[in-house]
């Protein structure tokens, strides 16, 4: 009973995530790092938002090979259906123009991959890719989560915007506030996981240089609790 109340709960969370990420490209004020590379990628590619998130996630994973990392079902899952539900998002809503609009669809969406973030994390079921290439980094070659974060969220963000990817007010807001907001929402879902990850300093490291990244960076050895994805969006 209670894997099947985890599997629902990282099923909702996925689902939620892919939505969240739909919310905040359709705001057009910016988007998280990870989401700037991918739109940068579909920009000058032409293929399909979640279609590109799917072929990320592939890529980094191949790069937790050298770093010995072994993905679990939640990294599997994650790298399988949140592209595919962020592109039902992006389907079904528009984009905004007008600029108390977009605050609001940008804030709704916000909001809610906090939430996604908590019910996937709360799960229990191994980190995101992109989360593991961070722990990988870490683990191997000794760098604060922190740093191995900002390493990483810096460079997809400077890639995305050279290949024409949405750099906004967006990208420094989710930067800021992700990290406090899924503290928030972590303990909801998963009081134990919140402890872990707080214990670990992911959910406090988890933005560029801050959570996906504010408290203090206790990571000085392996982590052992669950961490966020998203970033970004699209952990």
């Amino acid at each position: 009973m209670l894997l099947t109340r985890r599997l629902l709960q990282l099923l909702l969370g996925l689902f939620l995530y892919g939505a969240a990420i739909a919310l905040m490209v359709r705001a057009s004020i910016g988007v998280a790092p990870w989401d700037v590379l991918t739109q940068g990628i579909v920009a000058q590619t032409g293929l399909g938002f979640g279609l590109v998130v799917f072929l990320t996630s592939a890529v980094v994973l191949l790069l937790w090979i050298p770093l010995r990392q072994r993905p679990r079902f939640g990294t599997v899952a994650n790298a399988l259906l949140v592209g595919p539900f962020a592109d039902l998002g992006l389907h079904v809503l528009p984009t905004q123009t007008v600029w108390w609009a977009q605050g609001l669809t940008f804030a709704a969406g916000l909001l809610l991959l906090a939430v996604a973030s908590g019910l996937y994390i709360g799960a229990d079921f191994g980190p995101g890719p992109r989360d593991g290439l961070m722990l990988g980094l870490h683990r191997r070659l000794g760098l604060r989560v922190g740093v191995a974060r900002t390493v990483i969220e810096l460079t997809v963000l400077a890639v995305g915007w050279l290949l024409g990817g949405q750099v906004g007010i967006g990208t420094a807001v989710e930067a800021l506030l992700i990290g406090p907001l899924v503290a928030v929402t972590l303990p909801l879902f998963a009081p134990r996981a919140a402890r872990g990850a707080a214990t670990s300093g992911v959910v406090a490291d988890s933005a560029p240089g801050s959570a996906t990244d504010s408290a203090p960076d206790s990571a000085t050895g392996p982590t052992t609790g669950p961490v966020p994805t998203a970033t970004s969006p699209t952990a």
